[in-house]
């Protein structure tokens, strides 16, 4: 297969059979595909049609099967695009850094986390997938379990002086309230993205400030039913 591929123009009916196609390298090519798919499936849903992506790109149908073999191998590829590439593995170095106080490690993770999902393509498909019962949610609720419960809940513990290691399955009440800072998060890009509601001017002064109110009291919560499950 060469690796140059033909750029339909987007008013392809009117150009002349002889002007001479724009060819496009394959992967600048697959980039674009991703790009707008993103784009697309964030403002129509998962259910919007292959046929109309093609024709906003400006190519065949038939090129995006070039990549994707169907719409779900697309969809899997914009997942892992939004989703998982886009995890910045300092935050793992951030949650887990004891020599920093626990406040101040959660206020600077949360702060740049905000900045990664507080967008119009990551709140959206990630309402899109859930009403349309996709796999995604799931697996995207999963990975923040590993990535993130998980990790907070042991470094509230240590901080209390709980008993963890690193082989603790953290509890689905641990794992609940922990949740409710990233729900907190969440709901301000659905304000924007999904309702139209104005936006916090200072971001960072709104999370620091939900981080507070979740460290004020969820390391207590953990700590009185830790206490209760001991006895």
């Amino acid at each position: 297969m060469t690796d140059d591929l033909e750029l339909k123009p987007k008013n392809a009916d009117t150009v002349s059979a002889t002007q001479p196609r724009r060819r496009v390298k394959r992967a600048e090519r697959e980039r674009q595909i991703i790009d707008e798919a993103i784009k697309f499936f964030a403002e129509v849903g998962f259910g919007g049609e292959v046929r109309e992506l093609a024709r906003r790109i400006g190519v065949n149908q038939s090129v995006l099967y070039r990549f994707f073999d169907n719409k779900d191998a697309l969809i899997e590829r914009v997942y892992q695009e939004v989703f998982v590439t886009s995890w910045n593995p300092f935050w793992d170095e951030t949650l887990e850094n004891r020599s920093v106080p626990l406040l101040d490690r959660l206020v600077e993770y949360y702060v740049q986390y905000s900045h990664n999902v507080i967008t119009y393509e990551w709140v959206r498909i990630l309402l899109f997938a859930g009403l349309r019962g996709e796999d995604l949610n799931r697996r995207f609720v999963e990975f923040m379990r590993e990535r993130v419960s998980t990790r907070v809940v042991k470094e509230i513990r240590a901080d209390l002086g709980l008993p963890t290691d690193e082989n603790y399955q953290i509890s689905d009440l641990e794992f609940e309230l922990v949740s409710g800072i990233h729900a907190d998060i969440f709901y301000l890009g659905v304000r924007k993205w999904v309702y139209g509601m104005s936006f916090p001017d200072d971001l960072d002064q709104i999370v620091e400030a939900k981080v507070i109110a979740f460290f004020d009291g969820v390391p207590g919560a953990i700590q009185r039913y830790s206490a209760a499950t001991i006895e």
